[in-house]
C-alpha cells in the first residue's frame, strides 16, 4: 500500500472512534500541507555539500577532512574543519557551514543556540584505503529517501555525478549528514515543552522515559511497563543512508482525565533488520488514569520539526474528553501528522494499540513493521 493511500485509509479509521464520542467531540485531522520536491534540510545539506566538495581542491582542507574522518568514522563535526586555516575556501566553507547549522535548527523548530549539527562522514571504511592512497573523493548527503535510484555528489569542479543508489561506488564519497543524535535530544526536549505548554504533557524533562510519578506513590514506587528487545523490519539499506533515530509516543489519560503524551527517546534504535535488548521504561503507569495506552514509535530522518510535530499532534487531542472509559488514541496522532510526513522514508514507522499494565511476550506493531517485548517492571524506592 503506498504512504498516500495508508494515510488515507487511518484518517478514514480516525473518524469512526472520534466520532462516537459524543457531539462536539469529533475530531478533525488538520489540512494537509503541500507537498514539496525536498524538505529544507535536505536542500541545507546539498548546498553544503557541494560547498564542501570544492573546498576539497584546498590540500590542506583536504587532508584535514580525511583526517578528522579517521579519528571520528562515526562522523566528525564540519564546523571545525575551517578553523585556523586561510584561503578562500576556507572561509567559504567556515561561512557557509555556519549559516547551514543555523538554518537546520530552524527548519528543525530546534534553538539557534543549539551549536553545531552538520557533520561528515566516509560513507563506508572500505573506501578508506582508496582515499589513503590519494583518489579524489566526492561529496554527497546522506539522504532521507532510502527508495531513491540515484545519489547526486559533487566534485572540487563543481560537477555533479549521479551514483547508483543500490551499488557502492568505487570511489571514495564523503557523507554531510546532520549529528541526529543531538538533534534528537534537543528536539524530545522540546517536544515534551511544548507538549506542557498546551496542557498534554508533563512539564517534566523528556530524556528520562519514565517521568517522575505523583508524591502520593512516589513513597512506596510504581509499576512500569520495560522493553526488553524490540525490532524494525525494512527493506535493507542503501549505502547512502545513515542510521535512524528513533523515538515513541505515548499517549493515554493522565491522573486529571486530560490526554497526555510522554515523549520517549529511544537513540540506540538505529538500523532496520536489527534486534535490540534495551531493557527501556517505556511507560511510567502511576501517570495514567486507565490500565491502557497506545505507543507511536516516530523516526527523525532529517527533517522532523518537532514544535510542527507537537502543535499538530496537541491541536487534535485537546479536542477529546475523557469519558469515563479509555480511548484509543493512535489514531488521532496518526491523522495529526502533516502530508510530508508521509512520503518517501515517513517519520511515523509503528504503532502498538492498548498496551496494557500487565502486557508481558512478544507485541507486534499494527503496522506489520516491528515488533516488541515487553513485561511488568516494578520500580522501588531506594
Amino acid at each position: 500500500m503506498s504512504q498516500s493511500r495508508l494515510r488515507r485509509a487511518l484518517v478514514a479509521l480516525t473518524a469512526l472512534p472520534l466520532l462516537a464520542l459524543g457531539a462536539g467531540q469529533a475530531v478533525a485531522a488538520p489540512a494537509p500541507a503541500a507537498r514539496v520536491s525536498a524538505s529544507p534540510v535536505a536542500t541545507i545539506e546539498d548546498e553544503v555539500a557541494r560547498t564542501l566538495a570544492a573546498s576539497l581542491a584546498d590540500p590542506s582542507l583536504r587532508e584535514r577532512l580525511r583526517t578528522a574522518t579517521a579519528v571520528a568514522p562515526a562522523g566528525a563535526e564540519l564546523a571545525p574543519l575551517a578553523a585556523g586555516l586561510s584561503g578562500a575556501a576556507a572561509r567559504s566553507l567556515a561561512s557557509a557551514t555556519a549559516r547551514a547549522d543555523r538554518g537546520v535548527a530552524a527548519a528543525k523548530g530546534l534553538g539557534a543556540d543549539l551549536g553545531p549539527l552538520l557533520r561528515v562522514q566516509l560513507a563506508d571504511p572500505s573506501m578508506r584505503a582508496a582515499l589513503d592512497a590519494g583518489a579524489a573523493p566526492l561529496v554527497a548527503t546522506a539522504g532521507t529517501d532510502e527508495h531513491a535510484r540515484t545519489v547526486r555528489a559533487y566534485d572540487t569542479a563543481g560537477r555533479a555525478h549521479g551514483l547508483d543508489a543500490a551499488t557502492l561506488p568505487t570511489r571514495p564519497v564523503y557523507l554531510v549528514d546532520i549529528d541526529a543524535t543531538k538533534a534528537l535530544n534537543a528536539g524530545i526536549d522540546l517536544l515534551q515543552r511544548e507538549l506542557a505548554a498546551r496542557g498534554v504533557a508533563p512539564a517534566v524533562p523528556a530524556a528520562s522515559a519514565a517521568p517522575a510519578a505523583p508524591a502520593a506513590t512516589a513513597a512506596a514506587g510504581w509499576w512500569g511497563t520495560k522493553i526488553t528487545s524490540v525490532r524494525v523490519n525494512d527493506d535493507e539499506e542503501p549505502w547512502f543512508k545513515g542510521a535512524a533515530e528513533m523515538f515513541g509516543l505515548v499517549s493515554g489519560f493522565g491522573l486529571d482525565g486530560k490526554v497526555r503524551v510522554d515523549s520517549v527517546a529511544m537513540p540506540y534504535l538505529q538500523y532496520d533488520g536489527t534486534t535490540y535488548y534495551p531493557n527501556q521504561i517505556l511507560v511510567n503507569w502511576s501517570n495514567y488514569k486507565y490500565n491502557l495506552a497506545d505507543v507511536v514509535l516516530m523516526e527523525d530522518d532529517g527533517d522532523t520539526n518537532y514544535l510542527a510535530l507537537a502543535q499538530a499532534v496537541a491541536a487534535v487531542l485537546l479536542t477529546i474528553a475523557d469519558q469515563g472509559a479509555y480511548i484509543p488514541l493512535v489514531n488521532a496522532v496518526l491523522a495529526a501528522l502533516p502530508t510530508s510526513w508521509w512520503t518517501d522514508d515517513p517519520d511515523y514507522v509503528e504503532s502498538w494499540y492498548t498496551l496494557a499494565r500487565t502486557s508481558t511476550g512478544r507485541l507486534n506493531g499494527a503496522r506489520g513493521n516491528g515488533w516488541m517485548t515487553v513485561e511488568p517492571y516494578w520500580v522501588g524506592q531506594l
